[in-house]
């Protein structure tokens, strides 16, 4: 009796039977709207950590902590530069827990910069751009450049030393790119100076506008990762399941996509995976293990480190040196050395190669494998590129002093 009210309930909520049956760990996928986006099954290959690292995933759950917490801020924030700073004073020593929650959204904004961008590197490293991926590509690319504007827009608001400065300088960095450099900034500042027209839209990209852009954008790369095949891998063998079909004209042998003829009967072949596994438990349960995992992490790092919070914002007091937000430092090194270089030309030149990399790349070989030796020369280009990047970033960060003059932080 009780087992029968147990089920009962069980299929009131869930719509299908317990899942301990082939159909019922189908239906728990299809059925489902949080997992409704994952196929039934899924190959062995993905679901392994070292294939994937969990980039693509941590940036969702980061993305997710940074909406909770937000909501979570926004009830305490003012977006006046009379009450911003004095709210994040509130947050740190009035509001119970307001520091923690202030922390969880800084580091997880952090976080989720660098798990995208890792996340791309990911997928340019096996090959997981390549047909029919090429626009998801695209797509992520777009996901990337989203990201650094919702933690560039976010920046700015606790309107303190730091984030002012950091936004002044940024803002002259978009200033440098061509045609639209200058508008673009006006348009972000609402002026031609960080003011107050400045934090109120830097307040409502952040909080409305880049986000709904960036879950549209999302929902929109998730679907085509389902539609097109499910995380990409290397070539996998299949076997072939043959139906008869009666066919009355003799034809030689041929095989044209999925049918077969053979001495007039023509056969359908089914192609299946033979390294596949059921998307419920064994890729659900490993999604919520390192969810957790990356939760507690994040945790105990808001715990024992605080996000900075300097003096308020003073236009009249200039910081040397002023710095842009660290991920962009590797541009304003460039800068320092060629506005030209680091405001126009580099940036400009890095979103076209990304956009059009798949197109121009039509090597069919090496999709699926970290590394390939197939794709040698591209993986170069692409390393030393990254490289220098984080070598600027860094350089930027501890290496840059009074006047933007080299210094040793030991």
């Amino acid at each position: 009796m009780k087992k029968n009210i147990f089920a009962r309930i069980w299929r009131s909520v869930f719509r299908h039977g317990i899942p301990d049956t082939d159909m019922n760990r189908s239906l728990v996928v299809t059925s489902n709207i949080f997992l409704h986006l994952h196929p039934v099954k899924v190959r062995k290959h993905g679901i392994k950590f070292w294939y994937t690292m969990g980039f693509g995933g941590t940036s969702f759950l980061l993305f997710i902590i940074l909406v909770v917490t937000g909501a979570l801020l926004m009830l305490y924030y003012t977006p006046v530069p009379s009450e911003a700073y004095r709210s994040m004073k509130d947050l740190n020593y009035v509001v119970s827990f307001g520091e923690f929650q202030r922390n969880l959204h800084r580091w997880a904004a952090h976080g989720m910069v660098i798990t995208v961008f890792l996340h791309a590197c990911r997928v340019f490293y096996t090959a997981a751009y390549k047909p029919p991926r090429e626009f998801n590509w695209v797509i992520g690319v777009f996901l990337l450049l989203i990201t650094l504007g919702l933690s560039f827009t976010g920046y700015l608001l606790p309107w303190d030393q730091l984030s002012f400065w950091a936004i002044t300088v940024g803002t002259n960095i978009v200033g440098y790119a061509p045609f639209i450099g200058e508008k673009l900034k006006f348009l972000l500042l609402g002026g031609n100076t960080v003011g107050e027209g400045a934090l109120l839209r830097f307040y409502v990209l952040h909080c409305f506008a880049l986000p709904l852009l960036i879950s549209i954008f999302m929902a929109i790369h998730f679907w085509r990762i389902r539609k097109d095949g499910g995380i990409s891998g290397p070539p996998v063998e299949v076997k072939e399941v043959e139906t008869e079909l009666h066919s009355e004209k003799p034809a030689p042998e041929k095989t044209y996509g999925l049918m077969a003829l053979v001495d007039g009967e023509s056969f359908m072949v089914k192609k299946e995976p033979e390294d596949t596994v059921f998307t419920w438990p064994h890729l659900v349960l490993r999604e919520l293990l390192w969810a957790m995992l990356v939760i507690n992490i994040l945790v105990l790092i808001s715990l024992y480190f605080s996000a900075p919070l300097e003096e308020m914002a003073n236009p009249y007091k200039t910081p040397n040196p002023a710095k842009a937000p660290w991920y962009f430092l590797g541009l304003q090194e460039l800068v320092h050395y060629s506005a030209f270089l680091g405001g126009i030309l580099v940036p400009t030149l890095a979103i076209t190669a990304l956009i059009i990399l798949p197109y121009i790349d039509r090597n069919p070989r090496g999709e699926g494998v970290w590394f390939s030796r197939e794709r040698q020369w591209i993986q170069i280009v692409f390393t030393v590129c990254v490289v220098a990047l984080i070598v600027l970033t860094i350089i930027g960060v501890f290496f840059r002093g009074a006047n933007w003059s080299f210094v040793v932080p030991w």
